[in-house]
């Protein structure tokens, strides 16, 4: 009875050790998957030069990007003598634009700029009514009170746009300093 019961276990030993590499190998594997890669050289970062570029761009759509401020006192004159050359954007939403607008200013809502920047310039103006603003082309945002227009600025850099102004004070700055109700 002890040999049949040394017998059985010898071979219950045997089986699990050949089963044993093939519950060890995933782990292993699983191990090597995760190693930190070697220290770079000691010559720059290591990275390709194109790398450095994608990770700089990376981090540059990573954060909030307000475009450069516009006070009021800059941005009345070009209320009063209008360029073609320079766009005036008021992006609240229809319902907010019935109080008023600063003259010279067309609305695109927030709500739909993100998708109206991607159109061509064909169904861009066949869509608002006015030609899309060009790249390079001075772009000046403004909302009730400022949170809004620093969203579009955002929102424009990312699809390209270089030109970018940003009137902070928006309607309600606008509203005080004309004595408009």
């Amino acid at each position: 009875m002890f040999r049949a019961s040394l017998a059985s276990s010898s071979r219950l030993m045997a089986r699990s050790a050949t089963q044993l590499p093939r519950l060890v190998n995933p782990r292993i594997i699983r191990f090597q998957s995760t190693q930190t890669p070697p220290p770079a050289s000691s010559q720059g970062s290591g990275e390709k030069p194109d790398q450095r570029s994608q990770h700089h761009y990376q981090n540059l759509y990573e954060v909030d990007w307000s475009g450069k401020v516009i006070p009021y006192e800059e941005l009345k004159p070009k209320t009063e003598s209008p360029s073609p050359d320079a766009f005036l954007i008021d992006v609240r939403e229809p319902d907010e634009v019935i109080q008023g607008m600063i003259p010279s200013a067309v609305n695109l809502p927030l709500s739909i700029l993100p998708e109206s920047l991607q159109l061509t310039p064909e169904a861009f103006e066949a869509k608002h009514g006015f030609p899309k603003p060009r790249y390079n082309q001075e772009v000046t945002f403004y909302c009730r009170s400022g949170k809004r227009s620093s969203t579009a600025s955002d929102l424009a850099f990312r699809q390209g746009y270089t030109n970018i102004l940003n009137y902070k004070g928006s309607w309600l700055e606008w509203v005080e300093k004309e004595g408009k109700k």
